[in-house]
Protein backbone atom coordinates (compact mmCIF):
# COMPACT_ATOMS: atom_id res chain seq x y z
CA UNK A 1 0.00 0.00 0.00
CA UNK A 2 1.30 3.32 -0.91
CA UNK A 3 1.82 5.92 1.60
CA UNK A 4 -0.41 8.93 1.60
CA UNK A 5 0.18 12.78 2.36
CA UNK A 6 0.19 13.90 5.81
CA UNK A 7 -3.09 15.66 5.59
CA UNK A 8 -4.78 13.05 4.09
CA UNK A 9 -3.78 10.43 6.72
CA UNK A 10 -4.57 12.70 9.59
CA UNK A 11 -8.31 13.12 8.16
CA UNK A 12 -8.64 9.07 7.22
CA UNK A 13 -7.45 8.85 11.02
CA UNK A 14 -10.33 11.18 12.02
CA UNK A 15 -12.70 8.21 10.61
CA UNK A 16 -11.27 5.29 12.69
CA UNK A 17 -13.42 4.87 15.96
CA UNK A 18 -11.41 6.05 18.81
CA UNK A 19 -9.74 2.42 19.34
CA UNK A 20 -8.82 0.97 16.04
CA UNK A 21 -7.02 -2.25 14.94
CA UNK A 22 -4.13 -2.33 12.22
CA UNK A 23 -6.33 -4.25 10.10
CA UNK A 24 -9.41 -1.44 10.36
CA UNK A 25 -6.53 1.49 9.56
CA UNK A 26 -5.35 -0.50 6.77
CA UNK A 27 -9.11 -0.97 5.44
CA UNK A 28 -9.50 2.72 5.63
CA UNK A 29 -6.49 3.39 3.69
CA UNK A 30 -3.65 4.01 5.79
CA UNK A 31 -0.43 1.99 4.83
CA UNK A 32 1.87 0.48 8.01
CA UNK A 33 4.11 3.68 7.55
CA UNK A 34 1.06 5.72 7.68
CA UNK A 35 0.52 4.43 11.17
CA UNK A 36 4.00 4.71 12.13
CA UNK A 37 4.42 8.28 11.26
CA UNK A 38 1.19 9.14 13.01
CA UNK A 39 2.22 7.56 16.04
CA UNK A 40 5.25 9.43 15.95
CA UNK A 41 3.79 12.74 15.54
CA UNK A 42 1.44 12.05 18.56
CA UNK A 43 -1.76 11.74 16.92
CA UNK A 44 -2.74 7.91 17.41
CA UNK A 45 -0.89 5.78 20.57
CA UNK A 46 -0.32 1.88 20.12
CA UNK A 47 -1.87 0.40 23.52
CA UNK A 48 -1.30 -3.24 22.52
CA UNK A 49 0.32 -4.98 19.70
CA UNK A 50 -1.96 -4.26 16.63
CA UNK A 51 -4.19 -1.78 18.40
CA UNK A 52 -4.04 1.81 18.65
CA UNK A 53 -6.06 4.86 19.89
CA UNK A 54 -6.76 8.00 18.57
CA UNK A 55 -4.64 11.00 20.25
CA UNK A 56 -8.18 12.85 19.94
CA UNK A 57 -10.26 10.45 21.89
CA UNK A 58 -11.80 11.41 24.59
CA UNK A 59 -9.82 10.02 28.26
CA UNK A 60 -10.09 7.07 30.00
CA UNK A 61 -8.91 5.18 32.63
CA UNK A 62 -9.75 2.09 30.86
CA UNK A 63 -6.67 1.99 27.95
CA UNK A 64 -6.23 -1.52 29.30
CA UNK A 65 -9.91 -2.79 28.85
CA UNK A 66 -10.39 -1.60 26.04
CA UNK A 67 -7.07 -3.16 24.17
CA UNK A 68 -7.63 -6.00 25.55
CA UNK A 69 -11.39 -6.35 24.41
CA UNK A 70 -10.12 -5.18 20.74
CA UNK A 71 -7.70 -8.28 20.82
CA UNK A 72 -10.16 -10.58 22.74
CA UNK A 73 -13.11 -9.64 21.96
CA UNK A 74 -15.49 -12.80 22.94
CA UNK A 75 -13.95 -12.71 26.39
CA UNK A 76 -15.69 -11.65 29.11
CA UNK A 77 -13.87 -8.80 32.11
CA UNK A 78 -14.27 -10.85 35.29
CA UNK A 79 -12.80 -12.07 38.77
CA UNK A 80 -10.61 -9.15 40.34
CA UNK A 81 -11.01 -6.72 37.49
CA UNK A 82 -15.10 -6.90 37.28
CA UNK A 83 -14.83 -6.54 41.17
CA UNK A 84 -12.79 -3.53 40.81
CA UNK A 85 -15.30 -1.84 37.66
CA UNK A 86 -17.90 -2.41 40.36
CA UNK A 87 -16.18 -0.65 43.10
CA UNK A 88 -16.37 -4.01 45.58
CA UNK A 89 -13.16 -4.15 46.32
CA UNK A 90 -10.33 -1.18 46.61
CA UNK A 91 -7.83 -3.03 45.33
CA UNK A 92 -6.42 -1.98 41.25
CA UNK A 93 -5.64 -5.84 39.72
CA UNK A 94 -2.02 -5.71 38.13
CA UNK A 95 -3.67 -7.67 34.94
CA UNK A 96 -6.85 -7.46 33.27
CA UNK A 97 -8.99 -10.74 34.45
CA UNK A 98 -11.34 -12.16 31.50
CA UNK A 99 -13.01 -15.17 31.10
CA UNK A 100 -13.53 -17.11 27.78
CA UNK A 101 -15.92 -20.11 27.28
CA UNK A 102 -13.96 -23.67 28.33
CA UNK A 103 -12.65 -25.04 25.17
CA UNK A 104 -12.68 -22.23 23.17
CA UNK A 105 -8.88 -20.24 22.38
CA UNK A 106 -6.82 -18.46 25.25
CA UNK A 107 -5.96 -15.29 24.26
CA UNK A 108 -2.46 -14.61 23.99
CA UNK A 109 -1.84 -11.15 24.91
CA UNK A 110 1.51 -10.08 26.84
CA UNK A 111 0.68 -6.20 26.82
CA UNK A 112 -1.61 -5.34 28.87
CA UNK A 113 -1.06 -8.53 31.36
CA UNK A 114 -4.03 -10.73 31.49
CA UNK A 115 -5.29 -13.18 33.45
CA UNK A 116 -6.95 -15.59 32.04
CA UNK A 117 -10.13 -18.33 33.39
CA UNK A 118 -12.17 -20.74 31.41
CA UNK A 119 -15.52 -20.99 32.47
CA UNK A 120 -18.25 -23.04 32.05
CA UNK A 121 -19.84 -22.98 28.42
CA UNK A 122 -23.34 -23.82 29.44
CA UNK A 123 -23.13 -20.69 31.90
CA UNK A 124 -20.84 -18.53 30.08
CA UNK A 125 -22.97 -16.08 29.05
CA UNK A 126 -25.00 -15.65 32.72
CA UNK A 127 -25.39 -12.22 34.13
CA UNK A 128 -23.50 -10.23 31.52
CA UNK A 129 -23.50 -6.80 31.44
CA UNK A 130 -21.77 -3.90 29.37
CA UNK A 131 -19.49 -1.24 30.79
CA UNK A 132 -18.74 1.64 29.33
CA UNK A 133 -14.85 2.04 29.84
CA UNK A 134 -14.92 5.01 27.41
CA UNK A 135 -17.75 7.05 25.67
CA UNK A 136 -19.31 5.02 23.22
CA UNK A 137 -16.90 2.21 23.82
CA UNK A 138 -18.61 -0.18 25.67
CA UNK A 139 -16.69 -3.85 27.27
CA UNK A 140 -18.55 -7.17 28.26
CA UNK A 141 -18.25 -7.42 32.11
CA UNK A 142 -20.36 -9.82 34.57
CA UNK A 143 -22.33 -7.86 36.42
CA UNK A 144 -21.39 -7.20 40.40
CA UNK A 145 -23.62 -10.24 41.71
CA UNK A 146 -22.04 -12.47 39.31
CA UNK A 147 -18.87 -11.44 40.13
CA UNK A 148 -19.33 -12.32 44.24
CA UNK A 149 -20.24 -15.21 43.33
CA UNK A 150 -17.45 -15.85 41.10
CA UNK A 151 -15.02 -14.47 43.79
CA UNK A 152 -16.61 -17.09 46.08
CA UNK A 153 -16.40 -19.95 44.10
CA UNK A 154 -12.60 -18.92 43.34
CA UNK A 155 -11.61 -18.03 46.89
CA UNK A 156 -9.04 -20.45 46.75
CA UNK A 157 -7.14 -18.66 43.56
CA UNK A 158 -8.06 -15.17 44.54
CA UNK A 159 -8.02 -15.20 48.19
CA UNK A 160 -10.48 -15.55 50.84
CA UNK A 161 -9.69 -12.13 52.40
CA UNK A 162 -10.83 -10.50 49.27
CA UNK A 163 -13.85 -12.31 48.36
CA UNK A 164 -15.56 -11.71 51.55
CA UNK A 165 -14.36 -8.44 51.26
CA UNK A 166 -16.02 -7.83 48.05
CA UNK A 167 -19.28 -9.90 49.49
CA UNK A 168 -19.70 -7.91 52.46
CA UNK A 169 -19.45 -4.37 50.47
CA UNK A 170 -22.10 -5.87 48.01
CA UNK A 171 -24.10 -6.64 50.74
CA UNK A 172 -23.87 -3.29 52.09
CA UNK A 173 -24.89 -1.35 49.18
CA UNK A 174 -26.91 -3.73 47.12
CA UNK A 175 -30.46 -3.14 49.37
CA UNK A 176 -32.77 -5.40 49.70
CA UNK A 177 -32.75 -7.96 46.89
CA UNK A 178 -28.91 -8.06 47.04
CA UNK A 179 -29.03 -11.85 48.89
CA UNK A 180 -31.80 -12.75 46.35
CA UNK A 181 -29.53 -11.85 43.58
CA UNK A 182 -26.84 -13.69 45.10
CA UNK A 183 -28.69 -16.83 45.79
CA UNK A 184 -30.70 -16.77 42.03
CA UNK A 185 -26.83 -17.01 40.57
CA UNK A 186 -25.14 -19.11 43.19
CA UNK A 187 -28.29 -21.68 42.47
CA UNK A 188 -27.02 -21.70 38.51
CA UNK A 189 -23.03 -22.28 39.10
CA UNK A 190 -23.75 -24.84 41.83
CA UNK A 191 -22.51 -22.84 44.42
CA UNK A 192 -25.46 -22.32 46.79
CA UNK A 193 -23.95 -23.72 49.52
CA UNK A 194 -20.80 -21.49 49.85
CA UNK A 195 -22.84 -18.18 49.07
CA UNK A 196 -25.38 -19.09 51.79
CA UNK A 197 -22.78 -19.83 54.40
CA UNK A 198 -20.84 -16.90 53.39
CA UNK A 199 -23.67 -14.50 53.42
CA UNK A 200 -24.37 -16.33 57.10
CA UNK A 201 -20.73 -15.25 58.19
CA UNK A 202 -20.49 -11.88 57.11
CA UNK A 203 -24.13 -11.22 58.44
CA UNK A 204 -23.74 -12.60 61.75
Amino acid sequence: MTPVDPPRARQRLANLSPTFTTAQARQAGLSSRDLATLVSEGAAAELSRGVYRRSDAPETAHLDLLAVHTRASHAVVCCESALALHDLIDDIPAAVHIAVPRGTRRPAISYPPIVVAQYATKTFDLNIEQYEAAPGEFVPVYDAARSVVDAMRHRNRIGQTLALAALGRYLRTSGPDGVGSLQRIARELHALAVIRSAVEAVLA
